[in-house]
């Protein structure tokens, strides 16, 4: 640790070459976006290297920040400050990393400092002092077989091993080895020499790719960065991946940003995915990073997964990407036969009920086939536990609201001496004069769904098959060859030795009825990847209307023409990523004033503001997607200039939001 160089007299003397240092520091105040300069004392002139972090004294305060440059002069005019002093020699801040994080935080209307709080990970001084290993050996390049039922597979990894820039978007077959296949373009990129980074939704996924991984690159050459790890291991592996000790980094959300050396590949898996999508401000997404990340780097880009966002076909419609999808003769040989409620008129003479039904006959008859074969049967449930609902009394179709599709409710109790009316969860409306639309009855009923409901009742319809659950705190990472039923709520489907026998989709409307931008798509996504674990003779039932659009998709095992049309669907709407979009979330009077002080470009709209409850209000700003950089650029001077008054009333800024409603 630098001490403080003084001169008799008590002075510190400034270094003599590049005394100005150029400090983000770690203020959490819109206004103070940008970096301050402090001068270099002359014992500190060689632990202040670019990145390292620093402790300076900030409005009274001492903070820490990131020295992310040394200049000869400084633009401030008056006397600068002193570092306070270097807390670490080591420069974790790399000059890609700074550069990216700017840019996530240019474009989500973020600051630096939010970005770089994710980027990296606290200092463990123990950890520090401890060397790294030697970088591991250059591993041989993969053999092209996985690829090879996909047209364009080979050419891929042929990009890849050449050091030509690839940007693909990946449609991974059904029952695919899809970390076996990352794995492989992982190594072709590690034969060359250069870094890889692949970025995966959880630690199951993560434990998978891992395995694949190492059979193809070597333990030493692979390293792995989540959140379960705990911060002194975490920060181990990250410095080793800084120091360019390892060239392949595997990792959740939050590896985006590893700081791998001479990057030549970034992946990312079932980008869909909610848990790629940042939490905290500026809420960036894991998809949109990466892409940032091989714009300012020039490396490959990898997306892919068994659906396919509307995100990723814009990249394939631009022309910034091309797909890689098989053919429909490879698909028809490898899908599952995929049936929904209502595809056919027979259908509906043998299970006249089979619309209103929760488990119709044709979900009966694919599981006692799963069974009989001695196969598992996967049932997808949209919720874990017991979830009450309410239903039509006599054809049983789920009660929703005539004014917004929403489920309905019983709040209990009396008013007047008479039963409370129904209301509907999500606008709150009561709903007196309920009539059921399939079959004009008047009657509700009470029922209970979710999977622990679900798990009870399918074990009284097949006495003696085991039942297993998964979801919530106990989620299965595999299960055994034989039969079985496994209820699973969407995300925790375990794998299956040899694939399952058939999966039953139940409850479709509580997938398509969400509340988000991305209902249609995000069923679609969850259907896909539990119907990508059934093997190709097995079937698959989905409880939901066959002329749905998702439901079609799934049917005829084509995510591509569903996010063609969403994506169409959404440039029509005026919706993302077809436009840029900002939800702007406050109190009333705090949000009629950020819309007043808004200076929109000239395309620039705005929708509402809207009530989301009794204290705060919604308004959508929108841009088309050339003005998109203008649009982050207003917001955050709007907050700046908020965060500079010190309004008290506190305002969110989401750019791209996932929900809109």
């Amino acid at each position: 640790m630098a001490g403080k160089a003084t001169t008799r007299r008590g002075e510190r003397v400034p270094a003599a070459s590049l005394p100005v240092a150029r400090v983000c520091v770690d203020v959490p105040l819109a206004h103070l976006d940008r970096p301050f300069d402090y001068q270099v004392s002359t014992e500190q002139d060689a632990d202040a290297v670019p990145g390292c972090r620093v402790r300076v004294r900030f409005a009274g305060q001492l903070v820490d920040g990131y020295l992310l440059e040394r200049v000869e002069t400084s633009e401030y005019g008056r006397k600068l400050t002193f570092l306070d002093r270097v807390i670490s020699p080591e420069p974790v801040l790399s000059p890609e990393v700074a550069e990216l994080a700017r840019a996530v935080a240019d474009r989500y209307a973020g600051s630096l400092i939010d970005v770089l709080r994710m980027a990296i990970p606290p200092r463990h001084a123990r950890v520090e002092a401890k060397p790294s290993d030697e970088p591991a050996p250059v591993p041989a390049a993969p053999s092209d077989e996985g690829w090879s039922r996909y047209p364009f597979g080979p050419n891929l990894l042929d990009a890849l091993r050449s050091g030509r820039a690839a940007r693909a978007v990946w449609q991974a077959l059904p029952a695919e080895d899809w970390p076996a296949r990352l794995a492989e373009a992982v190594a072709s990129m590690a034969s060359t020499g250069k870094g890889a980074l692949v970025v995966v939704p959880d630690h199951r996924d993560l434990a998978r790719l891992h395995r694949a991984c190492v059979a193809l690159v070597g333990e030493a050459g692979v390293v792995t960065l989540s959140a379960d790890l705990g911060p002194s291991e975490r920060y181990k592996r990250w410095l080793a991946v800084r120091r360019g000790a390892v060239r392949v980094v595997l990792g959740t959300r939050g590896a985006a940003f590893a700081p791998v050396r001479d990057l030549g590949l970034v992946a990312v898996w079932d980008d869909g995915d909610d848990l790629h999508a940042e939490p905290r401000m500026p809420y960036p997404n894991v998809r949109d990073v990466l892409v940032q990340r091989a714009h300012l780097t020039g490396a490959s880009l990898l997306v892919g997964g068994f659906a396919r966002t509307a995100e990723a076909q814009l990249l394939v419609d631009s022309g910034w990407a091309h797909e890689v999808v098989a053919a429909r003769d490879t698909l028809r040989s490898v899908a599952p036969r995929v049936a929904a409620v209502g595809e056919s008129e027979w259908q509906e003479v043998k299970d006249p009920a089979a619309r209103s039904a929760r488990l119709p006959s044709i979900a009966f008859d694919a599981a006692r086939a799963a069974l009989a074969a001695d196969t598992p049967v996967l049932i997808q449930v949209p919720r874990r536990g017991y979830v009450p609902a309410l239903a039509c009394g006599q054809c049983r179709s789920p009660a929703r609201c005539r004014r917004c599709a929403g489920p309905l409710a019983l709040p209990g109790g009396t008013q007047d001496g008479v039963p409370r009316p129904a209301y509907c969860r999500w606008c709150g409306a009561t709903e007196a004069a309920y009539r059921c639309p399939n079959c004009g009855s008047r009657r509700l009923r009470g029922q209970v769904i979710g999977a622990r409901r679900t798990a009870e009742e399918l074990g009284r319809a097949f006495s003696g098959v085991p039942v297993r659950t998964s979801g919530g705190d106990e989620v299965l990472a595999d299960v055994p060859a034989g039969r079985s039923l496994v209820v699973a709520t969407p995300g925790a489907e375990p794998l299956a030795e040899g694939g399952y026998g058939a999966a039953l989709l139940l409850d479709g409307w509580a997938l398509l009825g969400r509340a988000d931008l991305r209902a249609a798509e995000e069923a679609l996504r969850r259907w896909m990847t539990a119907a990508a674990l059934v093997h190709a003779a097995g079937r698959v039932v989905v409880v939901a209307d066959s002329s749905l659009a998702p439901v079609q998709a799934l049917v005829r095992w084509d995510p591509v023409w569903h996010a063609r049309q969403e994506l169409a669907a959404r440039a029509e709407l005026g919706f993302p990523p077809a436009v840029r979009m900002a939800t702007v979330d406050g109190a009333p009077d705090a949000l009629a004033g950020v819309l007043e002080e808004l200076h929109l470009p000239p395309t620039g709209e705005v929708l509402g503001p809207v009530p989301l409850s009794e204290d705060k209000e919604r308004a959508l700003v929108r841009v088309s997607r050339t003005e998109g950089r203008a649009l982050a650029t207003v917001l955050s001077e709007v907050l700046a200039v908020r965060s500079a008054r010190k309004e008290p009333d506190v305002v969110r800024v989401k750019l791209d939001p996932l929900e809109v409603l």
